[in-house]
């Protein structure tokens, strides 16, 4: 976990007081797997160690939400680079069958922006509220879009990313919280002809929180 990145240390408190084990991977250089370079993951976030227990390879998405205008409908960027989607489920394979890849999505809320305090995994840190969101980085990869071909980065239109984000408490089913809140197949993991070619769809607003 690196101590500049406020996100990574969010997310971290967040699961630690959900109950989780966080054990953070070093980012200080990337690290070989099946003889090649691939970036390292963010933490590694174990539960209880019963039979249902969680076992995920987590790497944090931090962005900034706030409403495009005073007013108007909320941004929820949900892009990525295509490394991360590429590499996050072979280092859950490394790890074991039952780990499973997750992107962890976690949003710090604009001053302005106001959600209900009911709203699942809403959560105060150092002065910020954030919003800690989740993706099953399979799901994810047999939905996204490019981007930036230049930069290697992809996003999910606003429907998909409705119907695939999750709070994140639900990736952490035999963990209770202690705030008060009541074979997949085998991918193809060449480049996809569609990055190559240039589309304009670029930050994807995403209303729903709960």
């Amino acid at each position: 976990m690196r101590r500049s990145n406020p996100y990574e240390q969010a997310f971290a408190a967040w699961a630690r007081r959900w109950g989780a084990v966080v054990l953070p991977l070093q980012e200080l250089q990337r690290h070989h797997l099946a003889q090649q370079r691939v970036k390292t993951p963010d933490f590694l976030v174990l539960g209880r160690g019963g039979p249902q227990d969680a076992r995920l390879v987590v790497d944090v998405k931090g962005r900034l939400c706030k409403a495009s205008r005073p007013g108007g409908q909320v941004v929820w960027p949900n892009w990525c680079f295509w490394d991360d989607v590429q590499t996050l489920p072979r280092w859950a394979e490394s790890f074991g069958p039952r780990f499973r890849p997750v992107l962890a999505f976690v949003y710090r809320l604009a001053p302005s922006l106001e959600l209900p305090p009911t709203t699942p995994d809403l959560f105060s840190f150092r002065g910020q509220r954030y919003l800690i969101r989740g993706v099953d980085v399979r799901d994810y990869r047999d939905f996204m879009r490019p981007r930036s071909p230049s930069w290697q980065t992809v996003y999910l239109t606003v429907a998909d990313f409705r119907r695939l984000v999750q709070p994140f408490s639900s990736f952490l089913p035999d963990l209770q919280s202690r705030w008060d809140q009541t074979e997949r197949p085998p991918r193809d993991e060449t480049t996809p002809a569609w990055f190559s070619q240039p589309k304009n769809g670029m930050t994807a607003s995403f209303a729903g929180t709960t």
